[in-house]
This record gives C-alpha cells, sequence and structure tokens, in this order.
C-alpha cells in the first residue's frame, strides 16, 4: 500500500538540485521565480563545484552527500541534474527517503530501471516527474492546444525536426559515451519522441530509425537522428534530430501535423513562428513563458494535488524511455522494433 508524504503547504516547498551542471542553472533560476518553492540546497559529487553552485545561489547550504541533504525536514523534493546513467540509483533512494522528484530527461536509460522507479514513487506515495521541458515550451503547449481545439481533426500524422550545431563542450563529454547516456536518441532524441506521442494522442508500437555520426565518424554516439514512429491507431510520426547541423548556431525546428480535417504547421524559419492551420494564419507568440518555470508550477501543482491530471504521468516518462531504447535498438539492428519487445525489457 502507498504511503503518503506530509507536506506542510503553509510554506514554500523545499527543493535540493542534484547535480550542479549546465541545466541546473535553468532549474535554480525557475526556484528562485517561484513564490511555491525556494532552493533549500546544492548536491554535487564535486565539492568546488557544489560549493559554487551555493555561493552563486546566494549562500544556500550544499553538500557532497545526498542522503545528509534528503535526511533534513525541510527538504521536500529534489530536482535531479546528474548524468543519465546514475538516474536510477538516485531516484530510488529520494523514493526510499520520502521525498518527491523532478528527474531531469531520461528518466532513465532502460526500461526495467523507468518502470522500477515509477513503482518506488508509487509505493511511497511521492510525485515523481520527468523533466521533459519542451512539453512546457511555448510553441509545443500551441501545437497541443490548437489540436485540442480541433484544428486539425484527429490527428493522423506529424514531422518534427529539431536541427541545431554541436553543443557539448569536448570529446570528453558523458553525453558522447552511449555507457553513460543511453545514446543520443534518450538523451535528446525523446524530446522529440514524447511531444510528437502527445500530440498525436496515440499509443506508439513500432519505431524504424537510422542514425549517422555527422560531426566526426569517431563519434560514438549518432549526432544526427532519422526515426519514423507507427501508433496503434494508424497514426504515423517521424522525427529528425540533429547537433551535428552547420553553422553551429543556427537552430531550426519544423513542425507539421495533419489531421482527418486539416493541417498545422510551425514553418522552419527558427524558434519564432506562425501558425499555419485551415482556419488561417497567426503569430506564435515568441516564448513569452520560461518553459523551466512552466514546468516547475506544472511539477508543484502534482505534488500538491497528486490526485489531479498531471502534464507528464510517470507512464509518460517510463514510454519515452521506451521510445529511446527502441529508437537505439532499431539503428543497431537496422530494422524495426516493436514498443512490445522493449517494454518486455528484451534490452534492458
Amino acid at each position: 500500500m502507498a504511503r503518503h508524504s506530509v507536506i506542510d503547504d503553509s510554506r514554500p516547498l523545499g527543493v535540493v538540485i542534484v547535480g550542479a551542471g549546465f541545466i541546473a542553472d535553468h532549474h535554480g533560476a525557475a526556484l528562485r521565480a517561484s513564490a511555491r518553492a525556494r532552493l533549500a540546497g546544492i548536491v554535487d559529487v564535486d565539492a568546488g563545484r557544489a560549493s559554487a553552485a551555493a555561493t552563486a545561489a546566494g549562500g544556500v547550504p550544499w553538500t557532497t552527500d545526498l542522503a545528509e541533504a534528503l535526511a533534513r525536514p525541510d527538504i521536500d523534493a529534489a530536482i535531479v541534474c546528474t548524468p543519465n546513467m546514475t538516474h536510477e540509483p538516485i531516484a530510488l533512494q529520494i523514493a526510499a527517503a520520502g521525498k518527491h522528484l523532478l528527474m531531469e530527461k531520461p528518466l532513465t536509460i532502460t526500461v526495467p530501471s523507468a518502470h522500477a522507479v515509477a513503482d518506488a514513487f508509487d509505493e511511497a506515495g511521492t510525485v515523481v516527474m520527468a523533466a521533459h521541458t519542451h512539453r512546457f515550451y511555448d510553441y509545443a503547449r500551441a501545437v497541443n492546444d490548437a489540436i485540442a481545439d480541433g484544428a486539425v481533426g484527429r490527428p493522423v500524422f506529424a514531422r518534427f525536426a529539431l536541427l541545431g550545431g554541436w553543443i557539448w563542450p569536448d570529446w570528453r563529454a558523458w553525453v558522447l559515451d552511449p555507457a553513460k547516456s543511453g545514446g543520443h536518441a534518450l538523451h535528446n532524441g525523446v524530446h522529440l519522441l514524447d511531444l510528437v506521442t502527445w500530440w498525436l494522442r496515440d499509443e506508439p508500437t513500432v519505431v524504424y530509425a537510422r542514425g549517422r555520426a555527422q560531426t566526426a565518424a569517431e563519434l560514438r554516439i549518432y549526432d544526427y537522428l532519422e526515426m519514423h514512429v507507427e501508433y496503434a491507431g494508424g497514426a504515423d510520426a517521424v522525427c529528425e534530430m540533429s547537433r551535428g547541423h552547420r553553422p553551429s548556431t543556427l537552430d531550426r525546428r519544423d513542425v507539421l501535423v495533419a489531421g482527418t480535417d486539416g493541417v498545422l504547421q510551425l514553418p522552419a524559419d527558427g524558434w519564432g513562428s506562425t501558425v499555419v492551420t485551415e482556419s488561417g494564419t497567426s503569430l506564435l507568440h515568441p516564448q513569452a513563458a520560461n518553459g523551466f518555470a512552466v514546468q516547475l508550477d506544472a511539477f508543484l501543482d502534482a505534488v500538491a494535488d497528486p490526485a489531479a491530471e498531471r502534464a507528464m504521468t510517470p507512464a509518460d516518462g517510463v514510454r519515452a524511455v521506451a521510445l529511446g531504447v527502441a529508437t537505439e535498438l532499431s539503428i543497431e539492428r537496422g530494422e524495426p522494433v516493436t514498443l512490445d519487445e522493449v517494454m518486455q525489457g528484451v534490452h534492458a
């Protein structure tokens, strides 16, 4: 039977950030701007990095010991920003401590471990949410809202491309080691796979993908991905993800969703876009909202009322991991891979 975390809702939620790298800065900024939560500490295995991040955050407590932070009664939740291969053990430790968790995507890098994490938080009665931040960006919500409003009828096809240049520091980056990141499909491809599945409102069944080491043949990940997804209801999606495009400063995003009654497009003109549907053309407001702040609010909503409908469920997080694993396996085999296979843990 699930236990339930008791939180004093008269004070802002105390949140510790675990892992003080690049992405932690975005989560920290969202926390500092929130009236519902506060940054209560920093944990990092590197004492110098933890200390520097804590000082930059105004002198919050820091430690290299996660257990020490989780033992504090003023810590209610954690935002984990550590390398992907650490997600499962850290998540299980947080669940055992009875705290809530916002986990940087992917939830984990294998399907069995993703299931184990979701089950641990269900048993603890606390909230776990995978931080698929693109779901909370204006463009993604605008597309989803338009589909919900009937702009295309029943969606049957999605094409989604995110094309950009190299963003990693150097060849030693853990992201470039598939044993640590799970591969590019799990590290970045899950953004696209999760969004098209959300937009299509359908259950994925088959993934057929190919990858290319675009920047250099020596890469151990595929920095360019093409992914085709089939769905149970007959829909299809084609996704293209690149961190090997040139020039490296160019970011292009291209969205098309076709339905039984029309087509929705965000043309490939960068991050400020027009929205084109059968009813006409309108402007997509330029990133007015901070996606990390919107995501944090969704997490806090789930903590405040676990029974309410969630913006990102544990099942969504597990499904995204399965799609990423299926993509990597399809590239390795050169053939389609079913979600049934990876959901049964064959590739664990």
